[in-house]
């Protein structure tokens, strides 16, 4: 019986040393969204669609103005499908309205495609046709 106490207190005792120790080795929130920002603004398309990508998973409100840029200027169309759906995740007004102009005057039509389809799902507020529409991104992003 004894020997169980001490087997159950050192258990706990590793789990909590485990998390302190684990937790404080945690890289800042705050450097890894400037690290994204760095590589948004990257020439290799595939750092800058990545990061895109991970920006609107943290749903940053600094990369909304980077991801603006590139959904309107960037030569690449992977880069401007990923920008939109970012743009969506982050859902700050300013990038939701240049997801909904995307619609009309964009000159790339897969692009134009997502971005109706992102834009939809952002009006009817529906979680499941959202990820509906993030697995259709996925799809024309391959």
């Amino acid at each position: 019986m004894k020997n169980k106490k001490m087997f159950f207190v050192l258990a706990v005792l590793t789990v909590l040393l485990t998390s302190v120790y684990a937790g404080s080795n945690a890289i800042p929130t705050e450097l890894i969204e400037k690290s994204y920002l760095v590589g948004v603004s990257s020439d290799n398309q595939g750092l800058k669609v990545s990061s895109a990508y991970f920006l609107g998973e943290m749903k940053s409100f600094k990369a909304v103005i980077p991801l603006m840029k590139i959904l309107r200027d960037d030569k690449s169309e992977s880069a401007r499908l990923a920008a939109a759906l970012a743009l969506v995740k982050i859902g700050d007004a300013r990038g939701i309205f240049m997801v909904k102009r995307t619609v009309d005057f964009n000159d790339h039509e897969k692009v134009r495609k997502l971005a109706k389809h992102l834009y939809s799902a952002y009006l009817i507020g529906d979680e499941s046709t959202a990820n509906n529409d993030v697995n259709f991104a996925l799809a024309v992003l391959n």
